[in-house]
């Protein structure tokens, strides 16, 4: 009976769990709910698990959860727990179809591909809607800054390079979790591709005046509550409809979850031998964006005064310091909760992890086997 009762509370607490999912996929700005200790989420691998290691508390008064600006959005908004803190396709399409594109995630200031186009038309909103593309409108040229290269406008599907003191480039969403396990320096790096804000507080007013329109910088203990949350919030995966849950890799399992997990201590090998060089704490992190040419994106000629001609649809670190080393160069983002937050690379280019890793093949010059693609994808699954 004692192992019946136990059976059935594990069962009742699944239930629950499964219904917290449901309810929580989506985190409205505003919203005045229970933010757990521990929290699971499903995806289409398993699950992904949300650690709030401060302990629970009630959104509904916390600035992260609080929409601060005027487009009703808040950080949430473009960080769900659910999608590891950043955002997934999916979740971006299942909020168009339930709001009609009424969502604050669609204010037309970056929601959309610009903010001259119909907004009621999801077209306007294709890089969101198909790449999950945020537009990043930077000054150009940077204030008190004379740059040692030239930007040409090759290709604008967008129509928002027009010549107006600023170029806009398209990105992904950064996780707003596992901060102070990333690499030390400015942290702000770590969030942002460009790494234009010194530090998480500069990011954060960043956020709120830009993505949310706010009329004036969050005021001291907003933000001190915001860095509090975004420096102890944790997302990984957690379990694996094949290899069970990860935090159990040592025990006993069937026949398909120690196949998994063969695969994946095969897979992680391969990440040490081919790819950790680029993905470690503590390393240089600025890498050239990837190399694909996106008709749906823009495409500039960089032109330096050496000589050397560039082109790229994101000019990256160069957009801040305006020198030509910079151009194109990006912080590398983290791996954690990848099984959450498809698509990746800040262009949104790989739709999934076989397409990563055939990216990587190609830009690289290296080969794998397809029992080693099969391994590697299967280790950056468990993350």
């Amino acid at each position: 009976m004692r192992r019946l009762g136990v059976s059935l509370l594990f069962a009742s607490l699944a239930v629950a769990q499964s219904s917290y999912n449901e309810s929580h996929r989506w985190w409205n700005s505003n919203q005045d709910e229970i933010l757990p200790w521990d929290s699971e989420y499903d995806n289409p691998t398993g699950q992904l698990r949300i650690s709030n290691r401060n302990g629970s508390f009630r959104t509904g008064n916390h600035p992260f959860f609080k929409a601060l600006g005027s487009n009703g959005r808040a950080c949430v908004t473009c960080h769900q727990p659910s999608n590891a803190m950043s955002l997934s396709v999916a979740n971006i399409r299942d909020r168009w179809e339930t709001t009609g594109g009424k969502d604050p995630l669609f204010a037309a200031i970056d929601g959309s591909n610009c903010p001259s186009l119909p907004q009621s038309d999801p077209r306007s909103h294709s890089l969101l809607l198909n790449r999950g593309l945020f537009r990043v409108a930077l000054p150009w040229p940077p204030a008190n800054i004379q740059p040692d290269f030239r930007i040409q406008v090759l290709r604008d599907p967008t129509g928002c390079n027009a010549g107006k003191g600023e170029i806009s480039v398209y990105r992904r969403p950064r996780m707003s979790a596992n901060l102070p396990d990333l690499v030390p320096g400015p942290a702000g790096a770590v969030l942002m591709a460009d790494g234009r804000a010194a530090d998480l507080r500069a990011q954060a007013i960043d956020a709120a005046l830009v993505h949310e329109q706010a009329h004036s910088a969050p005021d001291a203990e907003s933000l001190r509550r915001i860095l509090d949350f975004e420096g102890q919030v944790y997302a990984t995966q957690y379990a694996d409809v094949r290899g069970g849950l990860l935090s159990q890799l040592s025990e006993p399992a069937t026949g398909v979850q120690q196949s998994f997990r063969n695969s994946a201590t095969r897979g992680k090998l391969v990440f040490g031998e081919r790819c950790a060089s680029c993905h470690q704490p503590g390393t240089n992190r600025w890498r050239r964006l990837e190399s694909s040419n996106l008709p749906d994106l823009p495409l500039f000629r960089v032109t330096c005064d050496s000589g050397k001609v560039i082109e790229t649809q994101d000019p990256g670190r160069g957009l801040i310091t305006g020198r030509c080393a910079d151009v194109g160069a990006i912080v590398i983002p983290q791996f954690h909760g990848l099984a959450s937050r498809p698509p990746y690379f800040s262009n949104g280019s790989a739709a999934t992890l076989t397409d990563l890793i055939a990216s990587y093949e190609k830009r690289l010059g290296i080969t794998l086997t397809p029992t080693q693609k099969e391994d590697l994808a299967n280790y950056l699954l468990t993350l």
